[in-house]
């Protein structure tokens, strides 16, 4: 494929520079004709291995799996490299990561194929599903959370309960005792629950070391266990928690950031409208008040970029990318929209723009949750919607293509696509409230009282059943039909045998007879 370098010139790669520049000498002149003479082209994996490897980070996911089909050299290359665990990190974080890939074990998986197996598995929430209800609250179920690093759901609501729920065996695990007012929004983490509130108090339990449990939500005298943080002056409508800070969301029209250390209020970020939800990601925080989108920085808890009137109505959810840079927002209008964020050159201000829409609610939209690439709402129409955003993410990038080789390209931002969703979930007659995905199973809550679990990590063994199964049926269908044609040759020829034994008589029958008749019409001319 590829030729070697000759003896006669030399790849130097500049100490000083780095693997950004490299030179070539070639040892003699060039000709009248542009030729080189002993000297022959060289090829990518002719470069130093440290210079393609600074070129394959530039490439995506797919573009690195053709390039890994090239030659042997490039797919050891593309296969070992970290820009994988940067491909993962971008999607789902790496606190899903199993813990033996840090141990250095020889069996342990290759972040290539962590990243292909998660790739693989997210086709799950398109295959079959079984629902599972679990029953305990006796009031509406206003919030829904999903701890995946331990398999637990949280959820409460109405009743002032907080649950713990098993999230593969659907079985309750504890239970708080009543809180005394209505919980509208729960946070965890490995390390501390949080509960919101309506009379503007934020109920903290810390995890429990040594105990069977994560959380011990009572205590031996069947109290509840923990503490209280009070600072708002309304209901508490989100919460969101990060290795060092608690976010708080209120309708008193603020945010209160925690010091998880001393649990003190640290900042407060004014709104003009009643906050419904929150979403941080390292230095920034995203939020929803009123109709209106808000970016934070909370490092100096400026305001760096402000969407007015991102929904007709409130916006109600509010969900982010595990990178940060897409937002997803629901509101009173049914709609869901996503937002793209761009920070150019390190600046304070960022950039925020609408990418796509969705409309696939005639109600409002409650709650938003997503997982690479799923996202899932949660409406009071009582169906829940599924949104693979890889679909509008693939068709603007086509287009990008397309308007960048015309040079009639003029950006205009305010025609935004509507998508369609990739799948609706039915069978509620009632609002849900709050929605949660992860570990396979979509959790949601609402009016009813009544948890249900959709469990879809049976979907690919099922679908592999129903293949084989569809296959032994096509099997079955081709052989009898090939015995169907063949009895059917079988009878035409028997009978066309037949037809043709007939025949045969006859003409016997007529031979004879014209012969005799011949004979005697001789017989009596020659006498």
């Amino acid at each position: 494929m590829a030729s070697e370098c000759q003896p006669g010139s030399s790849v130097a790669l500049t100490e000083d520079l780095g693997v950004d520049s490299f030179v070539i000498e070639p040892s003699a002149e060039v000709d009248g004709d542009q030729r080189v003479s002993g000297f022959s082209p060289l090829s990518i994996i002719d470069l130093p291995s440290a210079l393609i490897s600074e070129i394959l980070k530039s490439l995506e996911p797919k573009e690195l799996g053709v390039v890994a089909c090239v030659s042997t050299v490039l797919h050891r290359l593309s296969s070992d490299h970290i820009v994988w665990k940067d491909f993962y990190a971008q999607r789902w974080g790496l606190s899903s990561v199993p813990k033996q890939l840090d141990l250095g074990a020889a069996d342990v998986k290759t972040w290539k194929q962590l990243f292909v197996e998660r790739v693989y598995m997210s086709k799950i929430f398109m295959g079959r599903y079984n629902v599972e209800l679990l029953h305990g609250h006796t009031e509406a179920v206003r919030a829904v959370f999903i701890l995946n690093c331990a398999k637990l759901v949280f959820t409460s609501g109405y009743d002032s309960v907080v649950r713990m729920w098993d999230l593969e065996d659907g079985l309750s695990i504890a239970s708080s005792m009543p809180l005394g007012c209505t919980i509208r929004a729960v946070a965890a983490d490995h390390r501390l629950l949080v509960a919101g509130a309506t009379d503007g108090f934020i109920h903290c339990w810390e995890a429990s070391e040594g105990a069977t449990r994560l959380f011990e939500l009572r205590t031996s005298n069947n109290q509840n266990a923990g503490f209280r943080l009070w600072e708002h002056h309304g209901p508490i409508t989100c919460l969101s928690l990060d290795n060092t800070r608690i976010y708080s969301g209120s309708w008193d029209m603020t945010i209160r950031v925690w010091d998880r250390s001393v649990y003190q209020c640290v900042q407060v970020l004014g709104h003009s409208d009643w906050v419904w939800s929150l979403a941080p990601h390292c230095n920034t925080l995203a939020s929803t008040s009123g109709s209106d989108l808000y970016l934070w920085d909370t490092a100096s808890g400026a305001q760096i970029a402000l969407v007015q009137a991102a929904h007709v109505g409130n916006s109600l959810g509010l969900a982010r990318s595990q990178s940060g840079d897409l937002l997803f927002t629901g509101g009173e209008d049914g709609a869901i929209h996503m937002f793209q964020l761009r920070n150019d050159d390190g600046q304070n201000d960022c950039d925020v723009n609408q990418l796509v829409s969705w409309i696939p609610h005639t109600g409002p939209v409650h709650s938003l949750a997503f997982e690479y690439p799923w996202l899932v709402s949660a409406s009071s129409d009582g169906k829940l919607s599924l949104l693979d955003i890889r679909v509008p993410l693939k068709t603007k990038k086509q287009t990008l293509r397309r308007n960048f080789r015309t040079t009639n390209f003029q950006k205009n931002p305010s025609k935004v696509r509507v998508e369609p969703p990739q799948r609706m979930l039915h069978g509620f007659g009632c609002n849900l409230f709050s929605v949660g995905i992860g570990a396979q199973r979509i959790v949601c809550g609402g009016d009813e009282g009544v948890v249900r679990i959709w469990n879809f990590s049976k979907a690919l063994e099922v679908e592999q059943r129903a293949r084989a199964l569809r296959g032994v049926r096509l099997e079955n269908r081709m052989r009898r039909r090939k015995l169907q044609t063949e009895m059917s040759g079988k009878s035409s020829r028997a009978d066309q045998c037949s037809v043709a034994a007939k025949k045969n008589a006859l003409n016997g029958d007529r031979s004879s007879s014209i012969w005799h008749n011949k004979r005697c019409v001789s017989g009596k001319l020659k006498a």
